[in-house]
């Protein structure tokens, strides 16, 4: 039989590496703030009487080589080390000069409206992100990742095989989390980002070329990634047989009634070009925060003769997000 002084030092090992993963994973996403282990943590200074695993944290949030390159903006920076120094005082540890040595230098930064996300992918790469700090700017949601992106993402990575080898178009890419994750993991021949926003393509434009995607020279998933303006409104059918896409995809695309009908437009054309069914595999990942539009979304494709069917089942989770929006991930399909 173990030892109870070996038992209980693994166990204290084990949760202060869940201690520190978490704050990594939620850090590195910028997080809310709430959902932090701040009672785990607190409990392990109690136990610990030390400030070592603040080091630690800080090693694996502010000071780790991937958020030096690519910073969560200034104001969560300045919060997050905020929230540290209220538990290190309260716990009467020893001062850490790191800890307010990255307090100054956040102090000292200019605040912006933008800021880094980096997500950590289970092949061992990452995926860095600039987005907006605001939800809605410059008249548009795309500059930010959404719920439904993440979720689609993790699907993604959990049926590599639906992607491998074949030619995907993603609809409305925003900032290209999805996009990026699929082309690191699931190996696709081609992958076009499509959005309309001019703000938005230029920020695909700046992620993916982070994200070694953009550049031959850079690029080692052997992919090769277009990025393209695509108006819903007035895409034609030619410009879709030229893309010539096996799988088609989109996050969050079903959130406005005024978009419902081109959107659904757009699928029938995709489906069924020149009047005839395609191959073509078609999922749309929603957040469903309005019952009636996505209801009226559905109504939609039924009145197209669009048939859909739920992908139900878990994922693996991955990524760090609200899960507790309802989100739905629908395949498309032509009916007879």
């Amino acid at each position: 039989m173990e030892p109870v002084e070996s038992t209980n030092f693994h166990s204290r090992k084990q949760n202060r590496s869940d201690i520190l993963k978490q704050f990594q994973s939620r850090y590195f996403a910028t997080s809310r703030l709430v959902s932090f282990p701040w009672r785990l943590l607190e409990n392990e200074l109690e136990r610990s009487n030390s400030s070592d695993v603040i080091l630690e944290i800080l090693k694996r949030t502010c000071l780790h080589a991937l958020c030096r390159k690519f910073p969560p903006s200034p104001r969560y920076r300045k919060c997050f080390l905020s929230e540290l120094i209220k538990r290190v005082e309260a716990a009467e540890c020893e001062p850490l000069d790191e800890l307010y040595d990255a307090l100054a230098e956040v102090v000292a930064a200019q605040d912006v409206a933008e800021g880094y996300r980096t997500y950590l992918l289970p092949c061992g790469n990452s995926v860095s992100l600039l987005e907006n700090v605001a939800l809605i700017s410059e008249g548009t949601t795309g500059l930010v990742t959404w719920e439904a992106a993440l979720y689609l993402a993790e699907w993604a990575l959990d049926h590599a095989h639906i992607f491998a080898g074949r030619k995907v178009l993603e609809l409305g890419s925003g900032a290209g989390l999805t996009g990026v994750a699929v082309c690191h993991s699931c190996a696709p021949s081609s992958y076009v980002f499509s959005d309309c926003h001019q703000s938005v393509l230029q920020r695909l434009c700046d992620n993916l070329s982070i994200n070694g995607l953009l550049n031959n020279k850079t690029n080692t998933s052997r992919t090769e990634v277009r990025v393209q303006e695509l108006d819903w409104t007035d895409v034609t059918e030619e410009r879709l047989n030229d893309v010539g896409a096996d799988v088609v995809i989109a996050a969050d695309v079903v959130y406005d009634p005024d978009v419902i009908a081109v959107l659904v437009q757009l699928l029938s054309k995709i489906l069924k070009r020149g009047g005839v069914r395609v191959p073509s595999e078609v999922f749309i990942c929603s957040t469903v925060r309005n019952p009636q539009t996505y209801a009226g979304f559905k109504h939609s494709l039924s009145a197209a003769g669009i048939g859909h069917r739920v992908m139900s089942g878990a994922v693996n989770h991955v990524f760090e997000y609200n899960r507790e929006s309802e989100i739905e991930l629908v395949q498309l399909f032509a009916c007879q």
